[in-house]
């Protein structure tokens, strides 16, 4: 079998999570209509299903290699990032100043789950050159808005980010990039690693969005700078000129992901240094770089996403054709028919569509606080680390359970589910590992406010009960969720009066908790809204209640137990260390 996208689910997020065609023709999304979703979401399907899923083996077979100091990516992908381009993909939320459509994000992320589920390897390049082209919007001086935005948002340039280097992981205080004055613009030295589509030959220039130090800037986090430097200087015309100093000096040999050129980066081999241009203030860069890596923790989150629908669709296809052993109480048939093999696939589906609407809620939020809505800029940032850190989770175990269906026949390559079970691991890892998220969510995102904007959701998500007990399809399901309400925010009381050691010890637990119980809200209302639209489309809408359902007797109760576990947070630190010492 070969990916399809779901877009009658998808429209139906959009439309009831996201709020898209509340949203549609409001500043600063007047180019864009609710009729025009539909038409949006069919196009891109046709580009996943027939151009990028074709190619999501070929990176495994034929991945990218360096060839005279250029990377060379897999054969095919070229063409398939023109056609990528040409369709104008690249601009779909880009602002219409810049040659973009102007689109709201939330109809962007849903593309982009097509892509990141298509082809994981591929999208990722496109994806970053978006959120490259959104720090510049938004932090750049005008003079390189003009030269470098609208080649971003075209296509015709890609985009990238520079920040890990090979001391210094997550932790970007030891980052030692350095940058020297030199008149109008800097030199960059130094080396980054594990920079996907670092190099390529798909798009005519790479700019490189690189984290560094301007000489004499303090130590830690306060003295970084963000630069762009691009592989090569544009002519006045904009057209590639000469090449800049830096060069991709190795490919990571990768778990998964191998379709995707994921470079270490050399800058200034040269001796004079490669050409940057200050982006934003001077020791400024890691503010700046945020708001890239809040857009792409989100699409990490999408990515999970996509993941798990692409595994779904395969466990299902598999399991309605594979013959194996006799279903209870039958005298043949497929193992579609086994008890735990029906338990599996709708866990997967249930999980798949919870981290949907988790991350589609938040898009819809990203976009209400474009259009003037102040309360949404702060469910927004309450709901990324969400996104990223409990769907890309979800991401593990779908996949898993997909290689278990398909058994010993999981294990093999060519059934293609190896690879999605390689390709899901780097999901909990990039922009941040779960715990980075988890610590983001209990302590930028919840004490920061004193537990106020997760109160106000955990307050509507109380609303939503209050009208699912009163249906008897929901009632049961409107139950868990209440139920579960209560331990949240007695957990929450409790986490804010706790030391910053015993928080961070019970971070994961509550992110994955928090995460189960709004993906059950969530669930729960769009489970509302498909019983009132049952007349419809009575088979879809009846699909979406019994997910909800079924998430909230399987998957739901895993938020008491995460909710126990982070009250049970403190750790014998003598004791591990100890162990760790081998002591």
């Amino acid at each position: 079998m070969t990916y399809r996208a779901p877009v009658k689910e998808m429209r139906f997020f959009l439309r009831e999570l996201a709020a898209v065609d509340e949203i549609c023709g409001a500043p600063p999304f007047e180019e864009a209509s609710p009729e025009l979703v539909p038409a949006i979401l069919e196009e891109a399907a046709k580009l996943a299903e027939n151009v990028l899923a074709p190619l999501n083996g070929a990176g495994e077979a034929d991945p990218p290699r360096i060839v005279d100091g250029q990377v060379r990516e897999t054969a095919g992908f070229a063409e398939a990032y023109r056609q990528f381009a040409e369709g104008g993909w690249s601009a779909c939320s880009a602002s219409p100043r810049f040659g973009g459509m102007g689109l709201p994000g939330s109809i962007n992320c849903a593309v982009s789950e097509m892509w990141a589920a298509a082809n994981l390897s591929f999208s990722i390049c496109p994806i970053l050159s978006m959120g490259a082209a959104e720090a510049l919007e938004l932090h750049a001086d005008e003079e390189l808005k003009a030269r470098y935005l609208e080649q971003l948002v075209s296509g015709q340039w890609t985009g990238t980010m520079n920040l890990t280097e090979p001391q210094a992981g997550s932790d970007l205080a030891a980052i030692r990039a350095r940058a020297a004055p030199a008149g109008s613009h800097y030199r960059i030295f130094g080396q980054k690693i594990f920079i996907s589509w670092g190099d390529h030959a798909m798009a005519e220039n790479i700019v490189h969005l690189v984290l560094a130090r301007i000489e004499g800037a303090p130590d830690g986090v306060h003295g970084i700078s963000l630069f762009l430097v691009p592989k090569f200087l544009p002519n006045d015309d904009n057209t590639p000129g000469a090449r800049n100093d830096l060069r991709p000096i190795a490919l990571e040999h990768k778990l998964g992901i191998h379709g995707s050129a994921t470079c270490a980066m050399s800058y200034g081999d040269d001796g004079e240094g490669a050409v940057g241009y200050l982006i934003g203030e001077e020791n400024k860069g890691l503010s700046c770089m945020f708001t890239m890596m809040n857009s792409a923790r989100l699409h990490v989150g999408l990515e999970g996403v996509g993941i798990c629908e692409l595994a779904c669709q395969k466990a299902l296809a598999y399991a309605a054709e594979r013959v194996q052993g006799r279903p209870l109480g039958r005298r043949d048939g497929t193992i579609i028919h086994h008890p735990d093999v029906r338990r599996m696939v709708m866990l997967m589906k249930s999980m798949t569509a919870a981290a949907r609407a988790i991350c589609y809620a938040a898009a819809g939020a990203m976009d209400r606080a474009l259009v003037g809505d102040a309360a949404a800029k702060d469910r927004f940032e309450l709901l990324v680390p969400l996104a990223k850190g409990w769907s890309t989770e979800a991401a593990q175990e779908v996949a898993s359970m997909c290689l278990q269906i398909h058994g010993g026949m999981g294990y093999v390559e060519e059934t293609g589910v190896a690879q999605i079970v390689r390709d899901a691991r780097i999901t909990t890892i990039y922009e941040g590992t779960t715990a980075i998220q988890a610590n983001d969510f209990i302590g930028r995102k919840v004490q920061r406010d004193g537990g106020a904007e997760l109160s106000r959701l955990l307050h509507e998500a109380g609303e939503t009960c209050a009208v699912a007990a009163k249906s008897e399809r929901l009632a049961a399901a409107a139950g868990a969720v209440r139920d579960n309400l209560g331990q949240a925010k007695e957990l929450l009381q409790w986490l804010l009066q706790e030391s910053d050691t015993t928080r961070a010890a019970a971070a994961v637990n509550f992110l994955m908790g928090c995460g189960s119980l709004i993906g059950g809200w969530l669930l729960l209302r769009s489970a509302l809204a498909a019983e009132a639209a049952m007349e419809q489309d009575p088979r879809f809408h009846q699909s979406r209640i019994r997910i909800c359902n079924f998430f909230a007797g399987q998957a739901l109760p895993r938020a008491q137990a995460h909710f126990s576990a982070a009250r049970a947070a403190a750790l014998p630190d003598q004791w591990l260390t100890d162990m760790a010492l081998g002591v």
